[in-house]
This record gives structure tokens, C-alpha cells and sequence, in this order.
């Protein structure tokens, strides 16, 4: 009788030790669901048909353009919709200028950039490799020496920090996936005096015939700016359908 108590008494405390730990178990499984799922700013939402269901500060990210649209980049029309000589002539660039082409696609700005800077450097960063193939196979054509093509990541463009003068996006920024996390590797690639070019088709008019997603105001892009260490430096309108605003660090 006495050997059935102790038998008793020891299934208990194990009894008991078992549901401590499924109790525990239960409050950490409860702790995690009550952990939010969106953090620094993300959050989701049922995708629009051109986006991917990821919202930065109450903006969906747009869908990312595949190698595919490479022709619609190298369109022969694109001069004259987007006057690309005016936006690299208001660029500031000297002949010793390091400038970062962040989202280059086919190179249509890297490869006439290039030739302004000389004696400086045109990094063409990429994340899509068939993308990286085509840059390179045009620097070579081009024999462009000051050119180097490199492959970007999600979340960072894969440069050294305090190397660039300029870094520029050209109907990239809407579409970049960890605006956020990009947005501060940029800053630690700029020197102290770089600046960061954002070139977005114009939101505020709705006669310009782009996809919504694929549209930026002015408004929002300084709210996404200023929440990671930029501020409006330079604001122009001199171009047919695309804002041209130049941010500067600050905090430095």
C-alpha cells in the first residue's frame, strides 16, 4: 500500500511538472501570436493586381519589372516622353563624380552617364541576373572601363560605405521591396556631402498614363525619406512626366 502512494505521489508531480511546461509553452506560444507581424513601418494587405500586398507607410509596394521589360526601357520613344539629357544635365556630375545607378535595368542612364564622369566611376546595380548579364555584355560592347556592374540585393546595393557622390533611382524606388532597409544601406554608401536622386513618375497627375503603384508623390516619397535619414535638398519640374527630387543625409 505504502509502494502504490509513493507511485501515486511520483505520477503526480510529474503530472504536475508536465502541465507547468505545457502552461509555459501555452504563454510563449501566446506571447509570439500577440507579437505584431509588421514592424518599422511594413504592414499587408490583399494585393492590388499591379502590387505585391506589402505596405511601407501606408504605400503598396509595386510589383517589380521583370528582364522582360527591357524594350519598353530601351524604347525609342523614351527621349522624348522623359528628356533623359535634361535629368543628367541637372545632375551636378564632375568628371571625377562616383555615381551608383541603383535598379540600371539594361543601362539605359549608366552608359550615358558614364562618359560624363571620366575619371570616375558608374556603378550599375542590379538584382536580376539576366539583367546583369545584358550590362555586362553592353560595357564590354562599349568598352566603358569606368563602368562596373554589380549585383544588387533586396536590401542593400552591395557597395562600400562612403563611396559614392550620387546614387540615383530611376522609377525604381516604388518597387523596391525593403524600401526601408535599402534606404539606410544607401546612406552609409553616400560620402557625408552625397546625395540621393530620386527620379518617379508624378502621382499628382492623373493624365500621366503609368500604372498607380508605379506613380510616387512628392508627398510621400519625403515621408519614406525623412523616416530614414534624408531630407528634400533639391526639387525640380522640369520634366515631362517624372518628379526630379535630390535628398541629402542628414545626422551627419
Amino acid at each position: 500500500m505504502k509502494n502504490i502512494k509513493v507511485a501515486s505521489s511520483i505520477s503526480v508531480s510529474w503530472l504536475y511538472i508536465l502541465l507547468l511546461s505545457l502552461g509555459i509553452s501555452a504563454c510563449n506560444s501566446c506571447q509570439a501570436q500577440k507579437e505584431p507581424t509588421a514592424s518599422d513601418g511594413y504592414s499587408s494587405k490583399v494585393p492590388h493586381p499591379d502590387g505585391t500586398g506589402k505596405v511601407y507607410l501606408k504605400r503598396e509596394i509595386a510589383g517589380i519589372m521583370g528582364a522582360g521589360g527591357g524594350g519598353w526601357l530601351e524604347r525609342n520613344s523614351r527621349q522624348e516622353e522623359e528628356n533623359v539629357t535634361l535629368a543628367i544635365e541637372n545632375m551636378a556630375l564632375s568628371q571625377q563624380s562616383v555615381v551608383a545607378d541603383i535598379g540600371a535595368g539594361t543601362g539605359y542612364y549608366t552608359f550615358r552617364i558614364a562618359p560624363k564622369v571620366p575619371a570616375g566611376r558608374v556603378y550599375a546595380v542590379d538584382v536580376q541576373d539576366a539583367f546583369i548579364s545584358a550590362l555586362n555584355e553592353q560595357k564590354e560592347a562599349l568598352g566603358l572601363s569606368n563602368v562596373e556592374v554589380v549585383k544588387g540585393g533586396s536590401q542593400s546595393p552591395n557597395l562600400s560605405d562612403a563611396s559614392l557622390d550620387l546614387a540615383i533611382m530611376v522609377d525604381v524606388y516604388h518597387e523596391l521591396e525593403y524600401p526601408q532597409e535599402m534606404l539606410q544601406a544607401i546612406h552609409k554608401a553616400l560620402k557625408p556631402d552625397g546625395k540621393l536622386l530620386l527620379l518617379e513618375y508624378r502621382a499628382e497627375d492623373a493624365s500621366i498614363p503609368i500604372k498607380e503603384l508605379h506613380k510616387m508623390s512628392v508627398s510621400q516619397v519625403n515621408k519614406e525619406l525623412n523616416a530614414n535619414g534624408f531630407q528634400l535638398y533639391r526639387q525640380e519640374d522640369f520634366l515631362p512626366i517624372q518628379h526630379f527630387l535630390i535628398y541629402e543625409k542628414v545626422g551627419e
